[in-house]
């Protein structure tokens, strides 16, 4: 019987050679031309999770693409841990800011990741970190180290809201059953400082479309006569925010939990440089809440962002137009208490009720989910603070993340379970952007880690 790390050495390479042919596949969820390559992916990763040593595995068909469903039941007696990831993965544009082409993956030594790191669409967010956990398991079955029942669920579509999901998880509630989720879609503050993602942003998700005049016009002929939808819109966009970067939408703080000092303290104690983070970005100064540090505007504090916006000409050269519509994808990040619908609502009355008479305007909801937090007096949390311990030689810090995984509430409502998160990805992944890339180091760590969850979970369990 070996122990995880030799394991880990002896079998390095392949593990690498795997992920790579994986993220060789583009299933970019949000794209139909993509369809045949998303549900190639979905195939790949359920002969992986064969392969790893699942008893049974199937393809659970949706209305959408489909769900991998695998499982290793040792016994009903053990506690079982469903572990959730998704192999879909965000377009790759714009592609022309790649250093190399998305999905033809390459390693490459970084300043962070001296020893490679592979860049490819979907490394880190999610493929590389859902693979962790297939291989993980590979380990603990073929050494004869499962201490507990294992299920996985793999979706395709969490890139474009999960749509499927939360039917198949209610229509699934007895073969979901578990004691506990577990997640690897987050990060960790640094590979020297180990971290564990105890909270989540929700998030509300819109798009906007103002219309002036029925069709295009000359600027010339018919500028400063008839409304602008684009000066018009950044105006509104404009107002959204006021001077001390605080969002105007009446209602939208009713909800919104407050920390308190001690709170607020705690979270300051994380190690965070901040002429580091401006350099890494390549900015002079941060921009955000009055009143909250960087660290807390980017985690215990709701947001409002436009994502896109664009209308009228924007080729090449000049054409002189007044768009006929203007456009912006439009996100709000929560916290804990406000509800999205709630918001969603409160946004598109807004929205419409600043709009001037010269035009129309309509709000499109596109998908959301609730924030969700995990006590650290969970046995989930104290089994993951001491698998950490274990392979990091240090106890991971509590955090709370930026980001919105709106299935986590979804699972605690339905299946009345509480998810851990145990995240292995940096900040500086580039996850959603050109470059995006993970550390093999990174990679291997949550392989090494992973197995001594399982083993904690079990012995707290019983």
């Amino acid at each position: 019987m070996k122990d995880i790390a030799t394991y880990l050495n002896e079998h390095k390479q392949r593990f690498i050679d795997e992920l790579i042919e994986l993220l060789k596949i583009p299933s970019i969820s949000a794209d139909p031309a993509y369809k045949g390559d998303v549900i190639k992916t979905a195939q790949a990763v359920a002969d992986q999770l064969k392969k790893a040593g699942c008893d049974h595995v199937e393809l659970c068909e949706t209305k959408g693409y489909p769900i991998i469903y695998g499982e290793k039941m040792i016994d009903p007696n053990l506690p079982t841990i469903l572990v959730y990831g998704h192999y879909d993965v965000q377009p790759p544009d714009p592609v022309e800011l790649w250093d190399s082409p998305p999905f033809e993956p390459v390693i490459k030594s970084t300043k962070l990741h001296p020893d490679g790191a592979i860049f490819a669409r979907g490394t880190c967010d999610d493929k590389g970190q859902m693979y962790m956990h297939v291989k993980a398991l590979e380990y603990m079955t073929s050494q004869g180290e499962l201490p507990c029942n294992v299920k996985f669920m793999i979706e395709g579509e969490e890139e474009v809201g999960s749509v499927s999901l939360e039917t198949f998880v209610k229509e699934n509630r007895e073969k979901l059953k578990n004691d506990v989720i577990l997640i690897s879609d987050t990060g960790m503050i640094a590979k020297d400082v180990p971290s564990i993602t105890t909270g989540l942003r929700g998030l509300s998700y819109v798009e906007v479309e103002v219309t002036g005049p029925n069709r295009d016009l000359h600027s010339g002929l018919y500028g400063g006569a008839v409304a602008n939808p684009i000066n018009i819109l950044a105006k509104m966009i404009a107002s959204l925010h006021d001077e001390n970067n605080h969002i105007t939408i009446p209602g939208f703080y009713d909800d919104v939990e407050e920390l308190s000092i001690e709170e607020r303290n705690k979270m300051a104690e994380a190690p965070f440089d901040l002429q580091e983070y401006k350099d890494a970005l390549d900015i002079d100064a941060v921009y955000g809440e009055k009143g909250y540090t960087t660290n807390e505007r980017h985690a215990i504090r709701p947001t409002l962002d436009v994502n896109g916006i664009w209308g009228g000409y924007t080729g090449e050269g000049a054409k002189t137009v007044i768009a006929s519509k203007a456009y912006a994808k439009i996100s709000m990040r929560l916290v804990p208490d406000q509800d999205w619908k709630k918001i969603t609502t409160l946004f598109k009355d807004h929205f419409e009720a600043i709009a001037p008479d010269a035009v129309s305007v309509k709000v499109t909801p596109h998908h959301g989910g609730q924030a969700y937090v995990t006590p650290i007096d969970h046995i989930g949390y104290q089994a993951a603070e001491k698998a950490y311990e274990q392979t990091f030689n240090k106890k991971p810090v509590p955090q709370r993340g930026g980001g919105s995984i709106p299935i986590v509430a979804l699972f605690e409502k339905e299946l009345e379970s509480k998810t851990i998160l145990m995240g292995f990805g940096l900040d500086s992944d580039a996850i959603h952007s050109p470059n995006e890339h993970f550390g093999i180091w990174n990679y291997l760590k949550g392989i090494e880690t992973i197995p001594y969850f399982y083993k904690y979970f079990t012995a707290l369990s019983t």
